[in-house]
C-alpha cells in the first residue's frame, strides 16, 4: 500500500513545476538544471565563488561547472575574472543582467505560489 502524499512536499514540487514552466514559456534562453543550480549558488550564497568551490558545493566535476559558466557567460548572467590575489584562480562575478534574472525568478515564484501581485488580483 502506497503512503499518502505529503502535502508540503507536493506543494513544493508543484511550485517548482510552475516556476520551471513559467521560465520555459518566457522569452529568452532556458537554463538547464545544472546551469540554474550554479547561477543560484552564485547569487544566493555570498563569497568569492570559484570553479573548484562551486564543484565542491554542487558535488559535480570542475568541467561540468566550466560548461555551466560558459553558458551563463554567453547569456551575461555571470562572468569570470582572474583573482587579483591568486592569478591561478578564477572568480565568478554577478552581472546586472543576472541580478535582473534573479528578480524575475523571484516574481515568477511569487506568482506560482499565490503570493504575487497577479495571483492576488486573480483571487479577488
Amino acid at each position: 500500500m502506497a503512503a499518502p502524499p505529503n502535502p508540503v512536499s507536493d506543494a513544493q514540487v508543484a511550485l517548482l513545476r510552475d516556476t520551471v514552466v513559467a521560465l520555459v514559456r518566457r522569452d529568452g534562453a532556458d537554463l538547464s538544471a545544472r546551469q540554474l543550480g550554479v547561477f543560484l549558488t552564485c547569487y544566493l550564497n555570498e563569497g568569492g565563488h570559484t570553479v573548484r568551490g562551486l564543484a565542491a558545493d554542487l558535488n559535480v566535476s570542475k568541467p561540468a561547472i566550466t560548461r555551466a559558466l560558459d553558458r551563463l557567460g554567453e547569456l551575461d548572467l555571470a562572468r569570470r575574472k582572474v583573482d587579483p590575489m591568486d592569478r591561478r584562480s578564477v572568480l565568478v562575478q554577478r552581472t546586472p543582467k543576472g541580478s535582473a534574472f534573479l528578480r524575475d525568478l523571484r516574481a515568477i515564484m511569487a506568482d506560482a505560489s499565490g503570493t504575487g501581485k497577479k495571483s492576488k488580483k486573480a483571487a479577488a
